[in-house]
């Protein structure tokens, strides 16, 4: 339990620094973060459950990579505080698609 906490504390980190540095990704507070964080990943979970696991961006593969995408721009819909744009999206699965290859989130 412990670590799923500290796992949505860093990813609420991961997006607040992308709201900073990335161009269509708009900078949102802790709170705003956080709630983000828990809906991307209860939409990016219906999305591996309807599809499989092809489409989970841990398999590296453009599939994942796209979804991924998908799932943070439709997360501006839930998450008032979040303001993404297609091309914003596109840079933010990038970005934590690199941080989760170098920072292990999970035992694999």
């Amino acid at each position: 339990m412990i670590g799923l906490i500290v796992r949505f504390i860093v990813s609420a980190l991961v997006l607040m620094l992308l709201g900073f540095f990335l161009p269509g990704f708009g900078a949102i507070g802790f709170t705003g973060a956080l709630l983000a964080a828990v809906v991307i990943a209860v939409l990016g979970y219906i999305v591996e459950s309807l599809f499989g696991k092809n489409v989970s961006p841990q398999n590296r593969g453009i599939t994942g990579f796209i979804v991924s995408a998908v799932v943070i721009y439709m997360a501006q819909f839930i998450v008032p505080q979040l303001q993404v744009s297609i091309f914003g999206a596109l840079l933010a699965s990038f970005v934590i698609g690199l941080i989760d290859a170098v920072v292990p989130t999970e035992l694999r």
